[in-house]
């Protein structure tokens, strides 16, 4: 395991409409909850452990109680895969917390250690890639199941096992409510499969709604030329809440869209277009966050998976205009919110 490079880009999944049969891959599929979460590999060599990002950066000094229990309960030379969440609310009322998780990354030490103890996070573990001398990546993940659930026996709160099922109607089930307790849908993963680093091997399925939307400003695109991305409301008490943005535009979209939008500009008093700024991210301070603002008259129809708190989880994607939407029957009201589902259940 020595020569085993880290840290390891965890293997992906690609996007699928629906839960597939168990038989519409060779060799039958397996079933998981999908955690929204950050994806971690956990590489342990004696004391030394390491806590590496999808992104292959080190996240091992923002979660110091993690680091603690995982010494405890995984063996003492192995690399896992898994994820880490957030945990909030009462006994019998718990759900995965994003914006809680969010906060954990943190460049001040003393803010690091207050907030592990204020909001500690759990590991979920769903593979093992490693044990003791041996590489498992190249064995099927039936067999590296197997073997995760073997050294699962020591794990002890705030590490977990992912459950798993090979039942397609249970599965589908885990994906309507389970969204109650904060999770993200669900992922399929081929059984005769090994572990392919930065490969889209797996299968995900998460929820897909539409809702309606005033468009209040847009970004320019990094390249200079055309609109990057939207940003979004929704009318809340009659006052208008920026709920999130849309993107993914081609580049012959981006220019046609700075056309469509012209008339809806904000201009001052000699005729040049009015900017805002949105908040800046904890994950990119430097990125430009100027915006050219838009009359709120235009509705437009979005596509988006689930919201967190007041705003869409996720980059929402464009569906169409609505011109025979008035803006302010753009509200919240419209949104579907899912059946509470308590997340200590989805743990068990």
């Amino acid at each position: 395991m020595t020569d085993l490079p880290f840290p390891v880009q965890p293997m992906l999944a690609k996007a699928v409409s629906a839960v597939p049969e168990p038989d519409s891959v060779a060799g039958g599929l397996l079933y998981e909850p999908k955690w929204d979460g950050f994806r971690a590999i956990i590489h342990r060599d004696g004391d030394a452990l390491d806590i590496g990002s999808r992104g292959s950066k080190l996240l091992t000094r923002y979660f110091p109680e993690l680091v603690e229990a995982l010494k405890i309960s995984l063996p003492e030379r192995c690399v896992v895969d898994g994820e880490i969440v957030v945990r909030t609310g009462s006994p019998g009322h718990e759900r995965l917390d994003w914006e809680a998780l969010s906060q954990r990354i943190h460049p001040a030490e003393s803010r690091v250690r207050l907030l592990a103890e204020e909001t500690p996070a759990s590991f979920v573990a769903f593979d093992l890639l490693a044990a003791g001398s041996h590489d498992l990546m190249s064995s099927p993940f039936a067999e590296r199941r197997a073997a995760l659930e073997g050294i699962a026996d020591a794990f002890a709160a705030p590490i977990h096992l992912s459950q798993t099922t090979d039942d397609v109607e249970l599965a589908r089930r885990w994906l309507v409510e389970f969204e109650g307790a904060g999770l993200d849908g669900v992922v399929a993963k081929p059984l005769d499969a090994g572990y392919e680093p930065g490969k889209r091997r797996m299968l995900k399925i998460k929820h897909h709604r539409s809702a309606d939307v005033v468009v209040l400003g847009y970004r320019v695109h990094t390249s200079g030329a055309g609109v990057g991305s939207l940003l979004l409301g929704l009318y809340d008490d009659g006052e208008l809440r920026n709920v999130g943005g849309a993107s993914a535009f081609t580049n012959q979209r981006r220019l046609e869209l700075v056309d469509e939008l012209a008339s809806d500009v904000v201009r001052d008093a000699s005729g040049e277009p009015i900017r805002g700024e949105t908040d800046r991210s904890r994950f990119a301070s430097g990125k430009d966050v100027s915006f050219v603002r838009l009359h709120p008259r235009r509705v437009m129809e979005v596509r988006y998976d689930q919201m967190e708190g007041s705003r869409f989880r996720h980059t929402a994607q464009f569906s169409r205009w609505r011109p025979d939407r008035d803006p302010e029957s753009c509200t919240f009201d419209q949104l579907e919110v899912p059946v509470a589902y308590d997340l200590s259940q989805v743990l068990a």
